[in-house]
């Protein structure tokens, strides 16, 4: 990954379009519709949304996004490495840059929801090395078994 690069994605790429329907795809295979947090390529053009791509060279490799929640506080959204790139550190690429895309905003905390499943344990170990803490549901989120809410303090 030397040549990895994060930039701010406008979603009108056919790779990205492509990765993100992947990502939804599979959330649908392996939780349940009720507990499907993901957000369609429609969604995720809303205003309070940055979305970020990761490309090594010309190859799409990862994803992820920032939603402001308040002017205090974001949450993670779509992080998805592609497959033939996952455990080579994209995903912590993407999560340090929003971190640090969230710091320059002024947020107090950074949160996101997961999945409960052993299909999101990657995801989980990746936010607690990063010190996001379980906590209860935010926002517009419920308590769920099949869901995981976490928060990282920036401040």
């Amino acid at each position: 990954m030397s040549r990895l690069h994060i930039r701010e994605d406008d979603l009108t790429g056919k790779n990205i379009a492509n990765l993100l329907r992947e990502h939804l795809e599979n959330m649908h295979e392996i939780t349940p519709p009720e507990s499907v947090h993901a957000l369609d390529i429609e969604a995720l053009r809303s205003p309070d949304i940055t979305f970020f791509s990761a490309w090594d060279g010309e190859e799409l490799v990862g994803c992820g996004a920032l939603k402001e929640l308040d002017s205090r506080s974001g949450e993670i959204k779509s992080m998805r490495t592609v497959k033939a790139h996952q455990r080579r550190g994209v995903a912590s690429k993407i999560l340090e840059h929003i971190i640090k895309e969230a710091q320059r905003r002024g947020y107090d905390c950074l949160n996101l929801e997961t999945g409960a499943i052993s299909e999101f344990a990657p995801a989980r170990a990746l936010y607690t090395r990063y010190g996001f803490e379980y906590r209860g549901p935010f926002a517009d989120y419920i308590d769920d078994p099949n869901s995981v809410f976490m928060m990282k303090k920036l401040v």
